[in-house]
Parts: structure tokens; C-alpha cells; sequence
């Protein structure tokens, strides 16, 4: 079963019966050859062990950084045999690898004419209404309560140009939210359509009915992860007298087209959300990109005067000031986040929800 370094570590102390079972620069010949993947390694990611001491074909998790600066986990077979054919140095990172790869581009189509209203004619496409030859958004717009100006005006700058001279709705121009919410991708179907601003739609869902930092129970909210997370709650019910019916909390700004988040569990009472975070079956939860958004999710969780604990399984790091590091759900764990929670609201305020 594959390890983090810590319990691989400790594991081959335990069966060597040595402080260091492997001595640093055993086996450095066999990582010489992979000079991206030294430089990729970094002993403080790593419980401090070097990458010299850990054999190239060890069944361990081991944390990467890219010179992008994408963390990642992989074992070293993995990392080793990821570039394939080819030796590209983004090729030793997945996530540069998958940007890597380029875009198709379209050839462009045959010159066909104008229609009667001015918009260039589409020969891929099979005109049926004999009585009207206009281009079909000027026929399709008819059907709606929008003119092609208003229609422009909803486009950002950059788009507005060629949507002027738009002969379909097939097409996906950038779009602007008149609420301020970030510019977003569509096809003018979608538009005329009414599915418009994807934070606006989702927000329709139940966000919008809540006020700025309230916690309520959203219909979106994923389902739990692991069988530690149900795990967990229950411990903490079974410790303190508080609501755990909420899953979502109210924020201001947008995370994921969502104006709200899904913590772990939340305690509206303390205003504190929990997290759980292991690094998953493939080794790639909560770190890299992912660890980016979980602390972006952590700050609109802050500014809306909530606070987050996060329970952070070895080998992630901890990213808070009262997160609390363990390798599974444990009384002890509990007992340390309960500690947690009278250093964020007061001991006396979390000892009048105890049991």
C-alpha cells in the first residue's frame, strides 16, 4: 500500500531498526539521470528526507514542485516514467503538461455573399424560410424581446465587433454581468435563452435568498468525500450541543461561479467551518492548484467573519493558524479541535455548547 514519506520513513526505521535506513546519497547515481525531477524535489515538502535517500522504485507518495511552481504528488515510479517519449521539461508536471497541449485551430470558410440585412451569408448552413432572407440572429432575435443593439451591449468590448456582424448564434463571444461578476463564455443561444451569467443562475438555487455570512442548507452541496468526513461530524455531535444541518455558507464574491462555499462542516453557532483534507486516492487533493483554492476559500470564508479549521492529513501542510494535523478521525484529533475552537470564539462560549 502506498505511503506518505512520513509513514514510509518511519516504517523503514522501524523494520531496519536504524535512525537512518537510508543514508543520504544512497542512491543519488540512480536519480542523476532524472536532473528535472531533482530539481522537482524538495526536502521540506517532504518530512526533511532528500531525495537521494528514498530508492526509485519506493512505493511512496512524494510531493513535487515544478519550476512553474505546481505542486503535485506522485510516486517516484510515476514521476520517473511520466514523460513517455518525449522530454519536455513541462512534461514532468501534469498540470504543465495538460496547458501544454495546443488548440485546434479552424480554417477559414469561403466568402458567400451578404444577406439582405448586411451580415455575411453561412454556407454551411441550409436557409427554410424562402418568405425571409435575412441571416438567421436577425431572424431568431425577432423571436425574443431584445434588438441586436441590446443584444451587443451585454458583450464585452472586445466582442462587441464582430458580434455586430454575427449571422448565427452558434458562436461564443465573452459576456459581461451586469452585476459585476466575472466576464463569462456563451453562445448567443444561450443568451436569447435566458442562461446567461453562470454565478447569477447558481446563485437562483438558494444563495440569493441568504444574506452575506449566513450558513443554510444547499441543495448543491456535494455529497462527503471519504467516510471520515460523516466520521467526524459525528464525533463532534456526539461532543457538542450545536446545529450540524448546514452545509453552506453565504459569501460575497464568487468561488467557482458559486456565491457560495461547502465547508466540511459547519457550525453556525461559532461561526466556524471545518475542513478535512487528505491528499485523495490519486495524490492530488488539496495540493497545487487545489491548495490554491482551498486558501482562496479560506479568505471568503474570513471576510464574511467566519473562521476555518482545517483537519490536514500527512504529508499537506498546514495552512491556518488553528488547523490541526492527523492521519485519521481520533478522539484525540476531536479533543485538539475543540482546543482549536476555544482559541478562535473563547473557551467559555464553546463550553456552554459542550455536552
Amino acid at each position: 500500500m502506498t505511503e506518505n514519506v512520513a509513514q514510509w520513513w518511519a516504517r523503514r526505521q522501524w523494520s531496519k531498526a536504524l535512525t537512518v535506513p537510508y543514508p543520504v546519497g544512497t542512491y543519488r547515481a540512480d536519480w542523476q539521470r532524472y536532473p528535472a525531477l531533482v530539481r522537482q524535489f524538495h526536502p521540506e515538502l517532504n518530512a526533511g528526507v532528500v531525495l537521494s535517500q528514498i530508492p526509485p522504485a519506493a512505493d511512496v507518495y512524494v510531493q513535487w514542485e515544478c519550476d512553474a511552481g505546481h505542486r503535485f504528488i506522485a510516486t517516484p515510479q510515476e514521476q520517473r516514467s511520466r514523460p513517455g517519449g518525449t522530454r519536455r521539461r513541462s512534461a514532468w508536471c501534469p498540470w504543465c503538461a495538460e496547458l501544454a497541449v495546443p488548440s485546434r485551430v479552424r480554417s477559414p470558410e469561403p466568402d458567400a455573399g451578404l444577406h439582405p440585412c448586411g451580415h455575411a451569408r453561412d454556407p454551411r448552413r441550409i436557409e427554410n424560410d424562402p418568405d425571409d432572407d435575412r441571416c438567421y440572429l436577425c431572424r431568431r432575435l425577432d423571436r425574443t424581446s431584445m434588438n441586436r443593439e441590446q443584444l451587443i451591449a451585454l458583450a464585452t468590448p472586445a466582442s462587441r465587433a464582430p458580434l455586430s456582424h454575427e449571422n448565427g448564434t452558434a458562436t461564443r463571444y465573452s459576456w459581461q454581468c451586469p452585476e459585476g461578476h466575472r466576464v463569462y463564455t456563451a453562445t448567443v443561444e444561450s443568451i436569447l435563452g435566458g442562461r446567461r451569467c453562470p454565478v447569477c443562475r447558481n446563485a437562483r438555487g438558494g444563495a440569493a435568498r441568504v444574506a452575506v455570512g449566513e450558513a443554510f442548507r444547499s441543495e448543491r452541496a456535494p455529497r462527503p468525500a471519504s467516510a471520515a468526513e460523516p466520521e467526524l461530524r459525528r464525533r463532534i455531535a456526539e461532543r457538542l450541543v450545536v446545529d450540524l444541518e448546514c452545509n453552506a455558507v453565504r459569501v460575497a464574491r464568487p468561488f467557482h461561479d458559486q456565491l457560495e462555499v461547502w465547508p466540511d462542516i459547519v457550525i453556525p453557532e461559532l461561526r466556524v467551518a471545518i475542513e478535512y483534507d487528505t491528499i485523495g486516492r490519486h495524490g492530488l487533493e488539496h495540493v497545487g492548484p487545489r491548495e490554491a483554492s482551498d486558501r482562496r476559500k479560506d479568505r471568503l470564508l474570513r471576510a464574511v467573519g467566519w473562521e476555518v479549521v482545517r483537519v490536514r492529513c500527512r504529508p499537506l501542510l498546514l495552512l491556518g493558524p488553528y488547523d490541526v494535523e492527523a492521519s485519521s478521525v481520533t478522539d484525540a484529533v476531536v479533543d485538539r479541535l475543540l482546543s482549536a475552537l476555544g482559541e478562535i470564539r473563547g473557551d467559555l462560549i464553546v463550553d456552554a455548547y459542550r455536552r
